[in-house]
């Protein structure tokens, strides 16, 4: 399920964001903020965060400027679990600031955002619906590209083609035009949070 449009939001609230999370374009010049719930009340369940849809937003941010893309935050379906092993819930990543994506293959198969700069913390899917436990570690959470039919999340971040292929593509050339030919080895950080409308 997609949103009629993209997200609309403004560079005030977009820098108020960075601000209320102590975020410096200084420090980080590229970033992605994730909203989880953005569509909270439009789409879906409007008490509930819904799996399955493309019912957040991603917001790429440079000094001098923003774009917005359809998104997901949540994984695609629920699965029960217990523990870290073989046994372990569904990931969903816990809002914060995580500086731990750089540009590099997805699965080894196409140019997406990586979780290769550090770890994350996760809430994963407990006995049944609405029963979570964290854990922490290195674990493929990854910016991808998500299916028409399908978020194709298992704790990854989605976004629909064809906004997936525009949106690597303005972070990839943002990344080249920072970095040069270490475009593919910085931290691209990303900033998850709630929307509480």
């Amino acid at each position: 399920m997609l949103p009629p449009s993209r997200p609309q939001i403004t560079a005030e609230a977009v820098a108020d964001i960075l601000a209320a999370h102590r975020v410096s374009l200084e420090r980080w010049p590229l970033i992605i903020i994730g909203i989880r719930g953005y569509y909270l009340r439009t789409m879906g369940d409007p008490a509930a965060n819904d799996r399955g849809c493309y019912d957040d937003a991603w917001v790429v941010v440079w000094k001098d400027g923003y774009r917005t893309f359809n998104a997901n935050t949540d994984p695609s379906r629920f699965r029960a679990g217990s523990g870290t092993g073989k046994g372990k819930g569904m990931a969903t990543l816990k809002p914060g600031f995580w500086p731990v994506w750089k540009l590099g293959l997805h699965r080894g198969k196409y140019l997406a955002l990586v979780q290769r700069k550090g770890p994350v913390t996760v809430l994963r899917d407990g006995a049944k619906p609405g029963e979570f436990y964290e854990d922490n570690g290195y674990f493929g959470i990854n910016g991808h590209r998500g299916g028409e039919w399908s978020t194709t999340s298992e704790g990854c971040q989605t976004s629909p083609e064809p906004q997936w292929s525009e949106c690597i593509e303005l972070v990839e050339g943002k990344a080249r035009a920072l970095w040069g030919d270490k475009w593919d080895d910085e931290t691209i950080p990303y900033l998850l949070i709630e929307n509480r409308a």
